[in-house]
């Protein structure tokens, strides 16, 4: 329990939240009951992970990050897409398998990282710069579903700046379509899931369209190396 003069002062709370609570342990003898009586409450968990989620999104918010007047728009027949994700996961997988079905022209620049555990938001953001300097008409940032735990990388405020300066249009393909990371708010478009992005890049017009270029122009972009 808490007493009311002490409620103001601790977290907001909500059922699942994992928590740390210091304070005295009473007891009343006649029922064998036991309770806490809680003074000071810290979150963890993902309700920890959870507080920063929110504040950092409050932050961004306040600076206009989120704001539609600085979403760029996607190009419409990309040629050169730099695809940021982990090598042979799931995510990069579907995305790349998507593509080279429905638009086998186009040429990916793969800039490999991990996308989860300790250090996996300064590999992102390393993986992002990278992408930016590329040749490229736009950068998908993808990883497959998981955990809130496992996606929080992406929540990272380093990561979402990186997205934020990137030099050209993002795209964020994170997790499942009921996933919501900081990266999908800062990102020019959010696709719910990296299949999505696939299809997004590639509609069923992008195949026609490039059948209809000047033999040069394709053999220009045949000719172009793909790293997958």
């Amino acid at each position: 329990m808490v007493w009311s003069d002490r409620a103001p002062e601790l977290p907001r709370l909500e059922n699942g939240y994992q928590v740390i609570a210091y304070g005295e342990i009473t007891a009343y003898s006649k029922a064998s009951r036991y309770q806490l009586i809680a003074y000071r409450i810290e979150l963890d968990g993902v309700g920890r992970l959870n507080e920063i989620f929110e504040r950092l999104k409050r932050k961004l918010e306040a600076e206009g990050a989120f704001a539609p007047e600085r979403k760029r728009p996607m190009p419409r027949f990309p040629f050169r897409i730099a695809l940021v994700s982990s090598r042979g996961a799931a995510g990069a997988t579907d995305f790349l398998k998507i593509l080279r079905e429905r638009a086998p022209h186009i040429e990916v620049v793969f800039e490999e990282t991990p996308v989860q555990g300790v250090a996996a938001a300064g590999e992102i953001v390393r993986a992002i710069n990278r992408a930016s300097q590329a040749e490229v008409d736009c950068v998908v940032v993808a990883r497959g579903g998981g955990s809130y735990e496992d996606l929080f990388a992406f929540n990272a405020e380093e990561v979402a700046r990186a997205i934020m300066r990137c030099r050209h249009p993002v795209i964020s393909a994170i997790g499942h379509e009921s996933d919501h990371t900081i990266a999908d708010f800062v990102a020019d478009r959010r696709a719910e899931t990296p299949s999505a992005a696939a299809h997004a890049l590639a509609p069923a017009t992008a195949r026609r369209a490039f059948c209809r270029q000047s033999p040069a122009a394709a053999s220009v972009s045949n000719g172009s190396s793909r790293k997958s």
